[in-house]
């Protein structure tokens, strides 16, 4: 079986420790702070507590995706070491880092006609992704070819269910992803909305609960109706933050009472990273599992 590589970006939110355990390379995202442009690395130059305070102090922030030279860059020096190269990438719902990907893919192609580049759009974001890229990177481990993985990611993707919460709207107005007015009316109100990621990647406001609690409690009623085995799920839940502990155990504590079959190692803890938290911004929990695929009515 030729050798290969499962590769994605740094955008799936899990952390360097996981991805080096997995085996799964990836492609470092971009963001400035007042200008000044540092790299996607897992809060190694910046830790996740200064970035987020300093979101909330004001400080600029912006985001780039990964460009076509970069892609081909990166993916050559596998190709030089005769391996193929499976990547995932971030969602085109919410990035044009697909294209990216793929334009390198075919311009590399037409240099290395006997080696096999597969571009896959996750149709997912943040931690939701990493946990689409942790399945792959167990069945990888147990000799899937690359076309078969290929096509798993394919079928599978949206399996992969995304909820979550956000306790400042200020970031989404920024990014243009909610209206200012909504966004005062929230703030107003105290409302923490749940979004999720449908089944074209693009984020979707759904509910509009008044507390934090209330949010919660509207994740854990998601996660009723759409997990595998609904109260009895027992595969993988995933959930990412920025910077809000207190939140997460709270979530955790209301999983484990909803979901007894799930063992404490199947639940996993992670930061929202600089790319994706420069547009959620602070105070926001999310929370993913298998289940229902995205696009069937609730």
């Amino acid at each position: 079986m030729s050798d290969y590589i499962l590769s994605c970006c740094s955008t799936a939110d899990l952390d360097k420790k996981t991805f080096d355990e997995l085996d799964i390379s990836y492609i470092p995202f971009h963001f400035s702070l007042n200008g000044v442009e540092y790299e996607d690395d897992f809060g190694k130059t910046i830790s996740y507590e200064d970035f987020y305070a300093r979101m909330k102090k004001g400080e600029d922030t912006k985001t780039s995706q990964v460009t076509v030279g970069e892609f081909v860059n990166y993916f050559e020096k596998f190709l030089i070491d005769g391996k193929d190269i499976l990547h995932v990438t971030l969602s085109s719902g919410i990035s044009g880092v697909y294209n990216s990907a793929y334009t390198a893919s075919q311009q590399l192609k037409e240099k290395y006609p006997n080696r096999k580049i597969f571009i896959v759009d996750s149709l997912a974001a943040s931690s939701g992704y990493g946990l689409l890229m942790y399945k792959l990177a167990l069945l990888k481990k147990e000799n899937l070819s690359i076309e078969d993985l290929k096509s798993y990611a394919e079928a599978h993707k949206l399996n992969v269910n995304h909820w979550f919460f956000s306790t400042d709207l200020s970031f989404y107005v920024k990014g243009g992803r909610i209206k200012k007015a909504s966004a005062v009316v929230a703030s107003v109100l105290h409302i923490c909305p749940v979004l999720d990621v449908n089944e074209k990647g693009q984020l979707t406001p759904k509910e509009k609960p008044i507390s934090v609690k209330m949010a919660i409690n509207s994740l854990i009623k998601k996660m009723k109706l759409l997990a595998d085995n609904n109260e009895n799920y027992n595969d993988d839940v995933f959930i990412c933050h920025s910077v809000c502990e207190n939140y997460v155990n709270n979530l955790i504590t209301n999983i484990k009472k909803n979901f007894p079959n799930i063992a404490d190692e199947k639940i996993k803890v992670f930061p929202i990273g600089t790319t994706i938290g420069a547009h959620t911004g602070p105070g926001t929990v999310a929370l993913f599992f298998i289940g229902k695929s995205r696009g069937i009515k609730e």
